[in-house]
């Protein structure tokens, strides 16, 4: 059984900063990948960020630069540090894993919101 809980949202102003924690257990963790998405209100859902389990990183562009994912393996927990944030950065930030093989996210935590105010 996979699970992922999220942490570490909340409310912060533009050019501050946010680190995002999401805990995963179940196997998944040492073998699949894992990202970070979001959604804002009245939007659909995007990609933010994913890293394989050999380390590999991709980042959509509206937050490259600024975005850092990162994994702890001891911890078997997947961060996102947030940098410089901006007002369009306010969204629920989703964890999410995806079985080794797979392209397809399986496993999604609850969600952890932010916002960042102007």
């Amino acid at each position: 059984q996979v699970e992922l809980v999220e942490s570490g949202g909340g409310l912060v102003q533009a050019g501050g900063s946010l680190r995002l924690s999401c805990a995963v257990s179940g196997r998944i963790f040492s073998r699949g990948g894992l990202g970070w998405f979001r959604q804002a209100p009245g939007k659909e859902r995007e990609f933010v960020a994913a890293l394989t389990w050999s380390g590999y990183t991709d980042y959509a562009d509206a937050v490259k630069g600024r975005f850092t994912i990162s994994r702890d393996n001891a911890k078997n927990t997947v961060y996102l540090q947030m940098n410089n944030l901006k007002p369009e950065d306010t969204a629920v930030y989703y964890c999410a894993a995806r079985p080794y093989g797979s392209a397809r996210y399986d496993y999604w935590g609850q969600g952890t919101q932010v916002t960042v105010s102007s």
